[in-house]
């Protein structure tokens, strides 16, 4: 194609660049605080939607006796929730049941097993002492 050249692109600068900030976002998790009726320090956990306090403990190591297997079965469990307890699900019959069984149930006892985790919540429980066996 005659009297067709190519043209040079002409490449522009830009008059100013664009600078990206990046955003940290603090995303609110659920923490399970553990206090030891032992004596142990506090120790703090970040726990997932769906996990039981029980599976948070064992998952970090924390010593738990959960002789059922975490299936409401037994009440060896058992713990004191202090803090956050009206975010957990409602105590069933059946928990309840097994807290009776506990040695020294008190009005804001719990089985690690039944307190599962459903959305962002702080929590604050205490292991009772664990020198029994069985339920």
């Amino acid at each position: 194609m005659p009297g067709l050249g190519r043209v040079p692109l002409r490449r522009q600068t830009p008059r100013y660049f664009s600078t990206y900030s990046f955003l940290v976002l603090s995303v609110p998790a659920t923490t399970i605080t553990f206090q030891f009726s032992d004596g142990q320090p506090a120790q703090t956990h970040v726990a997932a939607s769906g996990e039981s306090v029980l599976d948070v403990a064992l998952n970090n190591g924390i010593q738990l006796q959960h002789n059922c297997g975490g299936v409401c079965g037994c009440s060896t469990c058992h713990i004191y929730v202090n803090a956050g307890g009206d975010d957990l699900p409602e105590i069933s019959d059946k928990e309840e049941d097994f807290i009776d069984r506990a040695e020294n149930p008190r009005i804001n006892s719990r089985l690690a097993c039944q307190c599962v985790v459903e959305r962002d919540m702080q929590l604050v429980v205490t292991i009772p002492p664990q020198h029994f066996l069985g339920h």
